[in-house]
């Protein structure tokens, strides 16, 4: 099964998934899709490790997130923004590579035996993008969100801590 949780940050995504996560199972897996990009990122992660407690396995998956993920567990994947980062630097910026990359390995996902509990942001709703390169993630984003929610069991829209449900 596959639940997707998108909104805008700090709309309250992260522990409203975790939430979901300890009501399906007292022992849920965390992946971290996240390279560390700089001292202030690097602070953010430490805050989501300190904000679980024993009960979750944490995992650090940058890209095959698939390969992590047992049958019959629940898992919640921390973020599609991170995740979708680590193919379009991997590939230069190259939003058709990054897709059809990130497409094909979410689709592995859809075969698995557990409960996918899916987070991501909606960038495309906040200030629009200074940069072309910003702008083409930000279009990559979208697309790969739209191919999430088609695919996903069930949707939610996080808005000021509230989740609005989509699908």
């Amino acid at each position: 099964m596959i639940l997707y949780i998108t909104g805008g940050e700090r709309s309250g995504k992260s522990s409203y998934a975790q939430n979901l996560a300890l009501s399906l199972s007292n022992s849920p897996k965390y992946i971290a899709t996240s390279r560390i990009w700089g001292d202030d990122h690097k602070k953010r992660i430490e805050r989501h490790i300190a904000d679980r407690d024993e009960r979750w396995t944490s995992v650090e998956e940058e890209k095959a997130i698939s390969k992590v993920i047992n049958t019959k567990e629940v898992v919640v994947i921390d973020c599609v923004t991170l995740w979708l980062t680590n193919f379009y630097m991997d590939t230069k910026n190259n939003v058709e590579e990054s897709l059809e990359l990130a497409k094909a390995e979410f689709n592995k996902l859809l075969g698995l035996d557990a409960t996918i509990i899916i987070i991501s942001n909606e960038i495309g709703m906040g200030v629009h993008a200074q940069t072309e390169i910003g702008r083409k993630f930000t279009e990559l984003q979208g697309w790969m969100n739209q191919h999430i929610a088609k695919n996903a069991d069930k949707a939610t829209f996080m808005v000021s801590g509230i989740p609005v449900k989509l699908k």
